[in-house]
């Protein structure tokens, strides 16, 4: 067990802090902070980044005015008929509007630099395009085949879909994500890349064709999903793929000293931006999967906090 998974005293005063919202939002902001920061520090342009996503490269108006164009494609992406869970409308990553907002959606590049510079001494800023690699180093040499079809769940502004699409370029990707915002980001990132589809839907009800798919990915996404939503996932995916098919995760791992050692300063400033962190570092993973109509998965550890989960579809 560790500091998270387990109900000791720091993650339980950690827990009653962080009920107090003046304190939630104090550890909040203060994780932001040290992530942009972190950011500048590694060469990472945080705030140059965003202003120039905004204005989508143009020099016309004030430097970081929204372009007209994002407006546009959001509407052309979104569906109308989405009703958003209640879980998902809430703060995510200190933002108060979670995932539904330009801003959170045009900083998730940078923060994924940041937050993953420190994985490997010499990474810095190539620690998150190495993380991703590791994923599919664990995951390619367990798959019997090269995949043609490929969803990935959770796909946010795109990055893990564009490392799919590089290790299979001759597959068609579709990614899928709940943030219409993410998925204009998305789009704008990958302009050239005709072979993914970008598709506005919860991961738990796609409402993607049955058994049409090789591999369902999902990447960094498990530990923001309350333990129902992650098992109603993993059914959706079971429906997606064909017999024989596969289910991949690649995600935090519950079980790394990194987080049994976590000082409870550090693990309030990564609690108070991750709701779920508890439901997740306590599913029991294995056992979901098999719920799900998977065979047993199995397990492979591609960093010191992060694992790769691979299951066949029974």
């Amino acid at each position: 067990m560790n500091a998270i998974a387990a109900p000791n005293l720091a993650s339980a005063m950690v827990n009653r802090l962080l009920a107090i919202r003046p304190l939630w939002t104090i550890a909040k902001r203060r994780a932001r902070k040290m992530m942009i920061d972190r950011a500048e520090t590694i060469g990472v342009p945080w705030r140059e980044t965003v202003i120039e996503m905004r204005s989508r490269g143009s020099d016309e108006g004030p430097a970081g005015e929204l372009a007209d164009e994002w407006q546009a494609e959001l509407a052309a992406i979104a569906n109308p008929h989405i009703r958003y869970p209640d879980y998902y409308q809430t703060s995510f990553h200190a933002y108060d509007e979670g995932n539904l907002g330009w801003l959170p959606a045009m900083e998730v590049e940078v923060a994924a630099k940041a937050v993953h510079a420190r994985l490997w001494p010499e990474a810095g800023a190539q620690g998150d395009a190495m993380l991703r690699q590791s994923y599919h180093n664990a995951l390619q040499p367990q798959l019997p085949v090269a995949p043609e079809k490929i969803v990935d769940l959770g796909c946010g502004v795109g990055m893990s879909t564009e490392t799919l699409q590089e290790r299979y370029p001759s597959a068609h990707l579709t990614g899928v994500d709940l943030s219409p915002y993410f998925l204009a980001v998305a789009q704008y990132r990958a302009q050239p890349r005709a072979q993914i589809t970008w598709h506005h839907a919860p991961a738990e009800a796609t409402g993607l064709p049955t058994a049409d798919y090789d591999l369902v990915s999902a990447c960094l996404m498990f530990h923001e999903l309350p333990q129902s939503a992650a098992k109603a996932i993993l059914r959706e995916a079971r429906r997606l793929l064909r017999p024989g098919g596969h289910m991949a995760i690649m995600d935090m791992n519950p079980q790394s000293e990194v987080y049994a050692t976590m000082p409870p300063f550090v693990l309030a400033l990564l609690k108070s931006t991750e709701p779920y962190l508890d439901e997740y570092f306590a599913l029991d993973i294995a056992q979901a999967f098999q719920e799900a109509g998977f065979k047993a998965p199995t397990v492979i550890y591609n960093s010191a906090r992060h694992r790769t989960i691979l299951a066949e579809a029974r």
